[in-house]
């Protein structure tokens, strides 16, 4: 169970420098685990102009969760350059689900992981 609690820890510091990037001044992030479920739940807010961006990690999170990916390069995530497709795609891949909602200039977005022992 150690190594989903550092992939956990990888994705949120993956999404943090995301939303750095994007111009946040106000980032939060709040993780929960519930049985075999990890929540990952932020709330940010973006410099106007960065909308393409947004659409971009919402699509990228919403890549189908793959296992062998994930066993094999979870390590990645948080790590290298922040905020690229590739990391965000890979964040994507380790998640079972993605709910994103962009509105009033704020980012509300929760993460679904399944974790296994």
């Amino acid at each position: 169970m150690l190594e989903e609690q550092r992939k956990i820890v990888r994705i949120t510091a993956e999404l943090t420098m995301f939303f750095l990037e994007v111009g946040a001044g106000n980032i939060s992030s709040h993780v929960e685990v519930e049985g075999s479920v990890g929540k990952i739940n932020f709330r940010a807010d973006y410099r106007p102009g960065c909308e393409d961006k947004l659409r971009e990690m919402e699509k990228c999170l919403s890549e189908q969760r793959n296992d062998g990916i994930e066993d094999i390069y979870w390590e990645l995530a948080g790590s290298g350059n922040h905020g690229q497709t590739s990391q965000l795609m890979l964040v994507g891949m380790m998640v079972d689900r993605a709910e994103v909602r962009v509105q009033d200039g704020f980012v509300d977005l929760t993460l679904y992981k399944e974790l296994r022992e």
